[in-house]
């Protein structure tokens, strides 16, 4: 056996001679993987996290429930108030379009910042308490925005400019802070979670996020202007900031205190120290045992399943940041060349997705409000103590129902796919979710009533469920394919050294495009037709074209 320093090897001496000094030796042990095989050392593999409890997970994944109840608040209420403040039709779309203009920019710098992040609480939490204080006061500007306003100015012109500056500075705040906060959140759990609690904590992810999403429409859908909590807070919007400001800096607090992370210094530290423990060489000194200057990447195997929790929940929940791995090595310029050069069909599969997500804002943003405008026949623009706007609010109300059955059908659907993937294959399921999406749509549109419309409401989550889950199966296939035409010496070599996450990314970068396009585009619309049915029959024409697309341009696997 060969014992040495980091520097040079040593040997025993041989038997029956005089022990003077170490002198070089040369052993030849074979290679180090058969080595590495043989054996298992900390030496030789880097420090598996520690099992984590059930309780200390769920504790870990309650944020996405806060963060999801406070999404559906926001998706619920954000176009009523905006209009309720005098903003103009035209205008009202472009409060989403400045968020994700900001994502797009800025989504790689947050990211990297975190990884390098020396603070003594850690790399992330830092960053999550930071993004939750800019939640907490953007949902505080958004819904009590027009109360304070009120409060303090008295000229109705000045009253009505400041109220739409403060109500849309708290919504951009919001929307900026909750979409950036995801990464940080999914790089904790990776951080601080061994492999086999990785898995267990993006199924309470998504568990957690489902039901967040759900109970914050069923906040939104309850009538709290006449009851004791609205009569003492003041108006609905209150009790509903109280519901939401309470839940979320709870279960953020929670989170925050849920699992131990060791700061970068200390993982510094630990790493520059493993080098100066006894080594074994082989004959060149790179042998077996010689720890290099910076660790090899080992890919990290996992099965192949079809489940949001291993793909979607891994970069997005909304599904909107890429993993820490991408954050880390991604740049804005990086990304777009990745996008420019990436083959055919995943170029493709990013155009049908950016089609989806264009469909599904377009209806999802806005649906509240079209049950106010179209189904109930209110007006936004009306007094606040008028018959017309109190019309409005109800069928605000009753949308947040309809969005609640979409959380419910969405949760359901994704078991349902399970069912139906033997049979028709992901391709099939992904025209699926596109036609059934666009035909309920058009329907809604077609035939604004309540009935139907909250019934057709269960099509929303069929669509919500195929985004989530489908392209990013089908990113799996692709490379799984081609890994194994790869080993067959057939790979192509345009392809080769691309790797899921750059894919993912640039999945993920087409929601926040797709916001870009609806929020800069569909107020024109609005306004140009003069009626918000638009939005529903914009819906269901860009469902319907990517079915169209998914057909020809979407390459089918096995």
């Amino acid at each position: 056996m060969t014992l040495l320093s980091e520097d040079k090897p040593s040997r025993f001496p041989e038997p029956g001679s005089h022990i003077t000094a170490m002198e070089p030796y040369v052993v030849d042990c074979g290679s180090k993987r058969d080595f590495a095989d043989s054996m298992e050392s900390p030496v030789f593999e880097a420090v598996e996290p520690p099992r984590r409890s059930r309780g200390r997970l769920v504790m870990h994944g309650l944020v996405m429930f806060g963060r999801e109840f406070c999404y559906a608040v926001e998706a619920a209420f954000v176009t009523p108030v905006l209009l309720s403040v005098g903003l103009p039709r035209s205008m009202y779309s472009l409060v989403w379009l400045i968020s994700p203009v900001l994502g797009f920019i800025l989504q790689p710098v947050i990211g990297s910042a975190s990884d390098y992040c020396r603070s003594r609480w850690g790399r992330r939490r830092p960053y999550i308490l930071s993004l939750g204080i800019m939640m907490l006061v953007g949902i505080t500007m958004f819904l009590n925005g027009d109360a304070v306003v009120s409060a303090i100015v008295r000229h109705r012109g000045v009253k009505r400019i400041w109220s739409i500056v403060v109500v849309m500075f708290g919504v951009v705040l919001f929307d900026f802070a909750a979409d950036f906060i995801d990464g940080p959140v999914k790089a904790y759990l990776f951080d601080v979670c061994s492999y086999q609690d990785k898995e267990r904590g993006l199924h309470y992810h998504a568990l957690l996020t489902g039901l967040g999403g759900a109970c914050g429409y069923l906040i939104g859908a309850m009538d709290w202007g006449h009851s004791a909590l609205g009569v003492l807070l003041g108006s609905e919007y209150q009790v509903i900031y109280f519901f939401s400001a309470l839940t979320w800096s709870f279960f953020l607090t929670v989170h925050l205190f849920s699992i131990p992370e060791t700061p970068l210094s200390k993982q510094v530290t630990t790493e520059s120290s493993a080098p100066s423990a006894p080594l074994i060489v082989t004959s060149n000194g790179t042998g077996y045992g010689a720890l290099p200057k910076e660790p090899l990447p080992t890919p990290e195997h996992r099965p192949r399943s079809f489940s949001a929790l291993s793909e979607a929940n891994a970069v997005t929940s909304s599904a909107k940041q890429p993993s820490k791995e991408v954050q880390k090595r991604m740049t804005l310029k990086s990304l777009l060349l990745a996008m420019i050069n990436m083959p055919t069909h995943y170029r493709c599969l990013c155009v049908s997705h950016l089609l989806g997500w264009t469909a599904f804002l377009c209806n999802m943003l806005f649906f509240t409000d079209f049950m106010g405008q179209i189904v109930y026949k209110g007006n936004p623009y009306a007094a606040h103590n008028s018959t017309a706007y109190a019309t409005y609010e109800r069928g605000v109300e009753v949308g947040c129902w309809g969005l609640c059955i979409n959380a419910v059908s969405s949760a359901l659907y994704s078991y349902v796919q399970r069912l139906l993937l033997p049979y028709i294959g992901l391709k099939g399921l992904y025209f699926m979710g596109y036609f059934v999406f666009g035909l309920g749509t058009s329907l809604i549109g077609l035939y604004p009533n309540i009935i139907s419309t909250l019934s057709l409401c269960s099509v929303f989550g069929v669509m919500s469920s195929t985004l989530y889950t489908i392209p990013f199966n089908l990113i799996s296939e692709y490379h799984k394919q081609e890994e194994d035409q790869r080993k067959q010496g057939k790979g192509d070599p345009s392809v080769q050294g691309r790797g899921t996450g750059v894919d993912c990314a640039a999945l993920t970068c087409m929601v926040q495009l797709a916001q870009i396009i609806v929020g800069a585009g569909l107020g024109a619309l609005v306004n140009l037709a003069g009626s918000v049915v638009v939005v529903v029959l914009s819906a269901s024409t860009m469902s319907l074209v990517g079915c169209l697309f998914i057909t020809v341009f979407i390459r089918h696997v096995d």
